[in-house]
């Protein structure tokens, strides 16, 4: 459908729905049955460094591990290493030959040359995009805000001297000032920028006293922030913007287009309720269109971004204290037993 067409970083997408990096997203058939589903490009299963670094420390244990008992076995495997991560981008170059739609690599490294080399590598494979996850945990208190700003903002701008296809950057929401750190990633390069990557944070079992990690879906209501802040972004950035987390419906991404996004990545919406859901959200899109007499994205694109509203406060502090301001009774919605 031309009508529902946009662009991103770009890169040319039939429709604004982009399949998130995910374990889906990992296997070719899955790959397929995303196309044939209607996503309009599909971002690879993040490339992790630790993951690469556990697998070959795995490998040197396993090789070394009769090394005390018996000393021939030292020579068994003389020469035998970690393929690195070989493995990944032979899959990569797999998923980008075997569909039509955009597919765009995504990357999170810890240090600053494992970054550069692993996006080399990654662009060799034929892939259209480069998307850097920056996701990262501060663990010291003695790092201050500018010092992780600016980290992050040197591996942006390292990457993007050393690539020749566009980037995005998936940042957290977790930034002192998220308008800011956008502003200069943007003026740093970034071709994209993804509003927001999803945590997955530890959690703690209390009957036996230990932590653990459960992979828990978006819900809706988690649009909230990343909705706020590409109508808050939208105008005042170069970069285009991809808005991400919660989007389960044809109206979720409608109201991200509004906002002033060109695109949206879903990934929950497709576990929960399967490939062809994507068909019914690009459905409603195209209805609701049609009742709105828009013909194309473009028609209605950031028509509700703070820089094309007339209230000026929409997305910020004064409609919070708005509706707190408000009889309770009315900002409930269920009734109260």
């Amino acid at each position: 459908m031309k009508r529902l067409s946009t662009n991103f970083m770009g890169i040319h997408l039939k429709n604004p729905i982009i399949a998130g990096a995910s374990n889906i997203s990992d296997k070719l058939d899955n790959i397929k049955r995303l196309e044939e589903a209607g996503v309009a490009a599909i971002v690879f299963k993040s490339l992790f460094e630790e993951q690469i670094q556990l697998e070959k420390l795995e490998l040197e244990a396993d090789l070394e591990e009769y090394n005390e008992r018996h000393a021939e076995m030292i020579t068994t495997h003389p020469h035998m290493e970690h393929a690195g991560i070989e493995e990944h981008l032979v899959k990569l170059r797999k998923a980008k030959e075997s569909v039509s739609i955009p597919v765009i690599a995504s990357l999170n490294a810890i240090h600053g040359k494992s970054w550069v080399e692993y996006a080399k590598k990654l662009q060799d494979t034929g892939v259209d995009g480069l998307e850097l996850n920056l996701y990262s945990i501060p663990k010291r208190v003695d790092l201050d805000a500018a010092f992780i700003e600016n980290e992050h903002l040197e591996k942006l701008t390292e990457i993007k001297r050393a690539v020749k296809i566009p980037i995005s950057v998936k940042i957290s929401p977790f930034y002192t000032n998220i308008m800011n750190v956008v502003y200069r990633m943007s003026k740093g390069g970034a071709d994209g920028v993804v509003l927001f990557n999803r945590l997955y944070e530890a959690d703690i079992d209390v009957k036996s006293e230990t932590t653990k990690l459960d992979m828990t879906l978006s819900s809706s209501d988690e649009m909230r922030l990343p909705l706020r802040y590409t109508g808050l972004l939208e105008g005042k950035i170069a970069s285009d913007i991809c808005s991400s987390r919660g989007i389960y419906t044809g109206d979720d991404v409608l109201k991200m287009l509004l906002a002033g996004a060109k695109c949206v990545q879903t990934v929950s919406a497709v576990y929960k309720h399967g490939y062809r859901h994507v068909g019914i959200m690009l459905e409603d899109i195209v209805r609701w269109m049609d009742s709105k007499g828009y013909e194309n994205i473009e028609d209605f694109r950031g028509k509700l971004s703070k820089s094309n509203l007339k209230d000026p406060y929409a997305y910020e502090r004064a409609q919070y204290v708005d509706l707190l301001m408000r009889p309770f009774e009315s900002l409930i919605k269920e009734p109260m037993r």
